[in-house]
């Protein structure tokens, strides 16, 4: 599959089959990553690849924030093990972290070349025939997600990616026309 055929196809897949990517593929997915543009190659990425008991931990932390809308403990502790079990059920789960450099200019460079990290992850997974899913939000800084990752001090988790085998594959959403947000300077 050529780049444009792959970023054509790219989706956020939500549905998955049962089959967990094997270590080649994963690795083969890493390697798109750290081939990344990468400003004064410092290579801020980080990947950490969860097991069932990682993923099911790092659920578990989302499983409590969620809880805290519960109307009584026992919907709470309903929210936790739901969540806890989906995440555990998942074919795959990434961590894509960075580096925090002390400088801030490094730190904004180094985030970009991370997302596009993240984006070469998810356009080889397209190639192969696997799908992503992207998540980022809160939960990325609580410290039990990030223990359950074992991500440690002094990186900052940029995405959560789900990998695998698609069950089904959603339809494109329309975007703006490319007409919409280019403006051509003499």
């Amino acid at each position: 599959m050529n780049v444009f055929d792959a970023i054509a196809a790219r989706r956020s897949v939500r549905k998955f089959t049962d089959r967990t990517p094997t270590q080649a593929e994963l690795e083969q997915l890493l390697q798109a990553a750290v081939l990344a543009p990468n400003h004064r190659l410092t290579n801020p990425w980080r990947f950490y690849v969860l097991g069932p008991e990682a993923r099911a931990a790092y659920g578990l932390a989302l499983g409590n924030r969620k809880a805290k809308k519960a109307t009584d403990e026992a919907h709470a502790e309903t929210i936790r093990r739901n969540t806890s079990d989906e995440h555990r059920a998942q074919p795959c789960m990434l961590l894509v972290a960075m580096v925090q450099n002390e400088n801030a200019e490094i730190r904004e460079e180094d985030y970009a070349s991370t997302m596009m990290a993240t984006q070469n992850i998810c356009l080889a997974a397209t190639a192969i025939g696997l799908g992503t899913h992207i998540r980022s939000g809160a939960i990325m800084d609580d410290p039990a997600a990030r223990a359950a990752g074992g991500v440690p001090e002094g990186e900052r988790i940029i995405a959560v990616l789900t990998v695998g085998e698609p069950l089904e594959t959603p339809e494109a959403k329309v975007r703006r026309a490319v007409a919409e947000v280019t403006q051509w300077r003499d």
